[in-house]
C-alpha cells in the first residue's frame, strides 16, 4: 500500500476529518498519514486503543516512534499518560495496549536500524525553551539524523516554516494556516527537502510536534 508515498511534494491529512479504519486486532483503530507497504510497512499513524484493547507481543524490527495524544498507553516497561513521547527502537519488544483507552501519534520503520537509544519522557514534566521570535520550544530527540521537538508558536505569529532537509509535523493544539490550508489539532503537514513557507498562527497560541532532517534518507518500504 502506498499512501502519501511521494516524498518531494508536500502531503496534508487533517486527521480530525479521517475515518477510523480497523487493525488485524480487535479494538484497534487506525488513521493512516503516510505508508509504504503492506501489514509491516514504513507507516505513520494514528491510532485508538480502545479500552482494555491490546496487541499481541511483538518485536520492533525497524523501530517504533509515538505520542501520546490522550488516555493512558500502558506495556510491561509502565503507564504512559498523554504527553508521553516513546522512542522503542530496533529489535526492541513490547505488548502494548490500554486498559483506559488511549490515542497515539506513531511513527514505525523510520529508525536508523543500528539505534539501539530507548527514550521515554514525560513532556508535562519537562520546559519549554525561548527559541526565535514567537516560538518556544522542548527538545526530545536529536541525534545528527534527526531532531525532534515540541515547538509552542504565539497567537499571531508568523513562523517560518523552511525545509531545507525536509519537515514533518503534527498540531497538538490550536492552529494555523499555511498555504491553501488552515490545520487544527490532529492536522498533519509534511513538507519536501528544500520547501519554503510560512505558517500564519490563528487568535490562539498552537503546539506542535514537528521532526526535521529524517528525509534526507530515502524513504523505503521494510525489507521483510
Amino acid at each position: 500500500m502506498d499512501l502519501n508515498a511521494d516524498f518531494s511534494k508536500r502531503a496534508v491529512v487533517h486527521g480530525a476529518d479521517e475515518p477510523w479504519v480497523a487493525s488485524p486486532m480487535a479494538g484497534v483503530d487506525r488513521r493512516m498519514l503516510d505508508r509504504i507497504g503492506g501489514e509491516v510497512a514504513r507507516a505513520t499513524t494514528i491510532v485508538r486503543y480502545a479500552p482494555g484493547s491490546s496487541f499481541s507481543p511483538h518485536v520492533h524490527t525497524g523501530g517504533e516512534e509515538f505520542l501520546v495524544l490522550d488516555g493512558v498507553f500502558q506495556d510491561e516497561h509502565g503507564d504512559f499518560p498523554a504527553g508521553s513521547y516513546i522512542r522503542n527502537p530496533p529489535q526492541s519488544s513490547h505488548t502494548p495496549g490500554s486498559e483506559p483507552g488511549c490515542t497515539i501519534f506513531v511513527k514505525l520503520w523510520q529508525f536508523d536500524l543500528n539505534d539501539r537509544s530507548h527514550v521515554r519522557i514525560d513532556t508535562g514534566k519537562m520546559r519549554y525553551f525561548p527559541d526565535r521570535d514567537g516560538v518556544e520550544v522542548m527538545p526530545l530527540f536529536s541525534d545528527g539524523r534527526e531532531d525532534v521537538v515540541l515547538e509552542r508558536w504565539v497567537a499571531g505569529a508568523r513562523v517560518a516554516l523552511d525545509a531545507p532537509d525536509g519537515l514533518e509535523l503534527l498540531v497538538l493544539d490550536g492552529g494555523f494556516a499555511e498555504g491553501d490550508d488552515t490545520f487544527r489539532p490532529l492536522g498533519w503537514l509534511r513538507l519536501p527537502i528544500g520547501y519554503s513557507g510560512q505558517a500564519q498562527v490563528g487568535g490562539d497560541s498552537a503546539t506542535v510536534w514537528i521532526k526535521r532532517g529524517h528525509l534526507r534518507d530515502t524513504p523505503r518500504a521494510p525489507a521483510v
